[in-house]
């Protein structure tokens, strides 16, 4: 079965983007994790850890989640680089 994958073989084009902005506000995976928990959502932190290594896709579902969690645009979760697919 043939699967769409990012340029660079991943799953997803928004992983690397998470990991910064989570790096940059200074919080774990696990922190992110238990941030999402809290606001209803069953993730723990090997789920971040497959999205920001590109091991898993990501829904809209996802997207709307992290930027909720990261308080950043959906638009945020995407660098400029990833047009070039």
């Amino acid at each position: 079965m043939f699967k769409i994958k990012a340029a660079d073989g991943t799953n997803n084009l928004c992983g690397r983007r998470i990991a910064q902005i989570r790096k940059s506000r200074n919080l774990s995976q696990r922190k992110l994790a238990a941030k999402m928990q809290l606001m209803g959502f069953d993730v723990d932190h090997y789920f971040i850890r497959r999205v920001e290594n590109g091991e898993r896709f990501v829904t809209d579902i996802d997207l709307v989640l992290f930027s909720r969690a990261l308080n950043v645009p959906i638009s945020d979760l995407l660098s400029s680089e990833d047009a070039n697919l």
